[in-house]
């Protein structure tokens, strides 16, 4: 079954939803406008509930079936949050809040959903219950955690969970998706590593904090290179070294950041290890001490099997079958969905963007011919997985 053809007849509609939503970014949990035009919208599409303030700034719609015999409930989840970038696409519908930007497609996941819920609610073909789930918080807020403490699998009876992010580079009509890690876990570092100063041109009255930093950044590289079983994988990087006021002062203490991205917990804990081994004793080598901070971020985002195969099934009915990557190779990027996979078997899948700019850039758009592959998939993966009769 190719694109929905009712689907195709309101892309427009859809589009338009998205420019508004491109226009009036907001961060994080602040998500107040974007939550209210989705809640307004779902409302007006004849959905059977609308639930808001659900980690915070959630929103839940809850669309029934024809029937509702097979009890079960399925969540299709969106986030809405943008980006703390300041826009450079020049579009039309370019961001109107300053410093602020749906720099990675969150508006056009928004609306997709939205054009979902409103053919779902026309049409009811199926048997059960759909939940529509709009979250916030995605870049860093951990939102989706928060709507699962907030009760949501349970207060809907939710069995299953599925989410899709579009990905520059896939090519437009194209999915793709694994089973296993498919987004990795993100952690970060803080190193603060106390010499004793001096000045610049008596170095061998101090201890350097640099120089031992200097150390530590080539030491943590040996963690994958040399600690790490070569067939596993991980990203341990370096981002921030700050030290010093002066050309000729030898400064008492220097900081290094960083993140670690692995793919599964057991790498992930390995990593932990290594670096709270690793860092005091380079440091004591030097005659310094160093003190660390390590904090787990997002969890890996792990397909669960039956779920993978099915939603790639799906994309295969939609896009046709030499048009879906079962086996699309992970990204080091990090997504709180993770939270949500955990407490329910589903999956995630990559939507194509096509040869867009980068997500995370000043550049990036979502691609709005996207809009009738990702919408039709919602829809056929709930009337599949609820089929009625």
């Amino acid at each position: 079954m190719p694109i929905i053809n009712r689907v195709a007849e309101f892309q427009a509609d859809i589009a338009a939803w998205r420019h508004d939503l491109h226009a009036n970014p907001e961060l994080l949990y602040d998500v107040h406008r974007t939550a209210r035009t989705v809640a307004e919208k779902l409302k007006s599409f004849g959905v059977d509930e609308v639930v808001t303030g659900i980690g915070r700034t959630g929103v839940v719609g809850i669309i029934r079936g024809r029937t509702g015999e097979s009890g079960r409930t399925i969540g299709l989840r969106a986030d809405m949050d943008a980006l703390p970038i300041t826009e450079r696409t020049g579009k039309p519908y370019a961001s109107q809040n300053s410093g602020k930007m749906h720099a990675c497609g969150h508006d056009g996941h928004t609306a997709m959903l939205l054009g979902a819920a409103r053919y779902l609610a026309e049409t009811r073909n199926f048997d059960g219950t759909v939940a529509v789930i709009f979250q916030p918080a995605e870049e860093g807020g951990a939102g989706g955690k928060a709507m699962i403490e907030d009760g949501l699998m349970e207060r809907f009876g939710i069995s299953e969970v599925f989410g899709m992010h579009n990905m520059p580079g896939i090519p437009l009509g194209r999915f793709a998706i694994r089973e296993g890690g498919i987004m990795a876990a993100t952690d970060e570092f803080i190193i603060s590593v106390t010499g004793h100063g001096g000045h610049a041109a008596m170095p061998h009255l101090a201890v350097d904090p640099i120089v031992v930093s200097a150390h530590i950044v080539t030491g943590l590289q040996t963690l994958v290179s040399r600690n790490l079983d070569p067939i596993r994988s991980a990203v341990l990087s370096v981002t921030t070294v700050n030290a010093g006021t002066a050309h000729n002062i030898i400064p008492r203490t220097a900081k290094i950041t960083g993140t670690v991205r692995t793919l599964d917990e057991a790498v992930r804990d390995q990593m932990e290890a290594g670096i709270n081994r690793l860092v005091p004793q380079l440091a004591q080598a030097y005659g310094a001490e160093a003190a660390i901070t390590y904090r787990r971020g997002y969890p890996v985002t792990v397909n669960a099997p039956d779920q993978t195969g099915f939603s790639a099934e799906v994309a295969r009915e939609i896009a046709g079958a030499d048009m879906v990557d079962p086996g699309v190779d992970p990204t080091m990027g990090g997504e709180d969905f993770a939270y949500m996979l955990q407490a329910r078997p589903g999956s995630y899948i990559f939507l194509g963007n096509g040869a867009s700019s980068e997500l995370h850039t000043d550049t990036y758009d979502f691609n709005d011919e996207a809009i009738p592959y990702g919408v039709s998939y919602w829809v056929r993966l709930a009337e599949r997985a609820l089929p009625a009769g």
